[in-house]
Formats: structure tokens, sequence, C-alpha cells
């Protein structure tokens, strides 16, 4: 099952994290957390793993609308965004279906919201 919209690229890992970022900015996303999973797994557990980062990214101007609709849905928010480097030389990035993660909700005026999302996010990551 596919869980959003990725992209593999020829390229190392700090480079795609650095122009997924500027790609989120350009399209108006801000990042508001960031999860280092491999520093995670090894700082907690001890336990190696691939370079991964998890990121929260968050446009200002959608969130606001969809939480004056439904202010429940803040538990489906920021929108992740994760670089995962598949070890052999290239990179994975990827961006949540907000639409799909919306569903929950099962409110159908949130479908728009979720396609302007989904927009932009293509458009980030097709720029990378």
């Amino acid at each position: 099952m596919s869980y959003g919209y990725f992209k593999n690229i020829s390229a190392d890992f700090d480079t795609v994290d650095e122009k997924i970022r500027q790609t989120l900015a350009d399209n108006g996303f801000g990042v508001i957390t960031e999860i280092d999973v491999k520093s995670t797994f090894k700082t907690k557990l001890d336990a190696d793993f691939q370079p991964y980062k998890i990121i929260g990214a968050c446009n200002p101007a959608i969130a606001y609308k969809a939480l004056s609709e439904e202010p429940d849905v803040g538990l489906l928010l920021p929108c992740n965004v994760v670089v995962i480097d598949n070890l052999d030389g290239t990179i994975r990035v990827g961006a949540i279906d907000a639409e799909k993660m919306l569903t929950i909700s099962g409110r159908d005026d949130l479908k728009m919201l979720a396609d302007k999302v989904n927009s932009l996010l293509k458009i980030a990551i097709d720029a990378v």
C-alpha cells in the first residue's frame, strides 16, 4: 500500500535533505518538526539504522483553514515528508498523501484542502 508520493534520487543524503527543505519552503511549507531516526535509534536503542529523517511540514494558510473547520484534524498534522537513504547510492524522498490521511476524518469538505496540500507536496518533491 502506498501512503504517499515518492521519488528516488541519485544524490547524497544531505543534498536531498537540504533540497527538499528548500522546495517545501518555495511551496509555502515550513518545517516545524524533525526526527532523525538514525540518531534516535542509536541513542535510545544502541541500534544502527540507515540515514532516515522524518520532516514535519506545515503550510500555515492551509492548516489554519483545516483547523478552523475541524479542530480535531490537528491530530493529523503536520504533513510528514521522509528522506531515506536506500543504501544503494539513491535517496528516497516522499510525502504523505494528505487525502488518504484525511479520509479518516469522514469530512468531505476537507478534501479540497487535502488536494491542494497534495499538489504542493508533489511539486516540492518533483523539484528535488
